[in-house]
């Protein structure tokens, strides 16, 4: 008795040929998208290039406002305490400052110390010490990306030059008290101090 099949090997061989070609027309589809192209990379790395210079944009921005800020707060502060002294009158100060100021940064500082002694064959004894020392910067973690540093402690701009100008200044002793004052009160040299008397 002889098996019969419900559908001819003839039909099967097409069936499985058209199936092979479609199944690597989609190997080959997926190969396509799979592969990353070279700009990508290109891409992803301009755009991180510009995110940072959006940041250091920013900093910097942050930096001169604040530096604004502090140099005018250190003017209206000198103004109000030279303004108080006698025979000064009215009173305007101008500064300049040196730098930015700056922000320490904690580390954390690793060392170590290794002796070790040597004999030679005459009986002399040498001892010789090494040092190794490493730094690493703490990090305060934020919510995603790698941290910013920690910051230990912040030091003002420092100041370069003063320019004072008084009702008062027309006496060489109110200039005497003014030019003191200011040298008191910042780590100027005296001829970066300069008292004007005031127009009327």
């Amino acid at each position: 008795m002889k098996f019969k099949f419900p559908f001819s090997l003839k039909g099967l061989k097409k069936i499985n040929r058209n199936h092979l070609i479609l199944a690597a027309l989609a190997g080959v589809l997926l190969l396509v998208i799979a592969l990353p192209t070279g700009n990508t990379g290109k891409e992803d790395g301009q755009n991180r290039a510009a995110e940072q210079d959006i940041g250091a944009a920013a900093k910097a921005k942050a930096a001169a406002e604040s530096n604004s800020a502090y140099k005018k707060n250190m003017e209206l502060q000198l103004e109000k305490t030279l303004g108080a002294m006698e025979g000064v009158g009215q009173v305007e100060v101008m500064l300049t400052l040196q730098d930015t100021g700056e922000a320490v940064v904690e580390k954390d500082v690793t060392r170590n110390e290794e002796r070790t002694a040597e004999e030679d064959s005459e009986g002399t004894k040498r001892e010789n010490s090494v040092i190794n020392s490493q730094e690493e910067t703490i990090y305060i973690q934020n919510d995603g990306s790698g941290g910013t540093p920690f910051v230990a402690k912040e030091v003002n701009p420092r100041v370069e030059g003063v320019l004072v100008v008084a009702q008062g200044a027309g006496s060489a002793a109110v200039v005497k008290n003014i030019s003191d004052a200011v040298m008191a009160l910042f780590p100027v040299e005296a001829h970066k101090i300069k008292v004007v008397k005031m127009s009327e």
